[in-house]
């Protein structure tokens, strides 16, 4: 019986590491079931999952040229009908509802305007039927003149500690 990708064959663990378990299969070849593929859980210890010695039912993923053999544990397990729920199985849990009191300000205006984004400075964005371009270049000249604004106080406040000449 030659090894083929696809086919599932049984194998012993013959060491473990920290990324994954050797599989010794049949006609004396070794193979690798890497971390990913020990579980559909995350796994963080393959020790977990597996111990040397253990009898297993591996898939063959890949063979390169090499001859090194890639398995998987968890593709080689056949999938019972009520461990893959269907749309139409699955329990409806409403979420929460959110407590919009954290979205208003102090006077109890809403933080954010329904209709259009406002930045809260008094500066609107939504100019009732102004094209995309022309909001975004209206935004964008405005953050470009806060920015000039805040460089300059920047400035200034850099200028009387040492900005250009040292006294002696």
């Amino acid at each position: 019986m030659s090894l083929e990708v696809g086919s599932i064959v049984e194998g012993v663990v013959s060491g473990i590491t920290n990324f994954g378990a050797f599989i010794s299969l049949p006609e004396n070849k070794v193979g690798l079931v890497h971390i990913s593929e020990v579980a559909d859980v995350y796994v963080n210890d393959v020790k977990d999952f597996l111990k040397e010695q253990d009898k297993v039912k591996v898939k063959v993923l890949s063979i390169d040229e090499k001859g090194k053999i890639g398995l998987s544990v968890k593709q080689a397990q056949e999938k019972k009908p009520e461990e893959q729920p269907r749309r139409e199985q699955r329990q409806f849990t409403p979420r929460p509802q959110r407590n919009n009191d954290n979205f208003r300000q102090s006077n109890g205006e809403p933080l954010f305007a329904s209709r259009g984004f406002s930045n809260g400075g008094g500066r609107s964005y939504n100019s009732g039927n102004a094209s995309f371009e022309d909001k975004l270049s209206k935004f964008l000249k405005d953050s470009d003149d806060r920015l000039t604004d805040l460089n300059r106080k920047t400035e200034s406040k850099r200028g009387g500690r040492g900005g250009g000449s040292r006294r002696r």
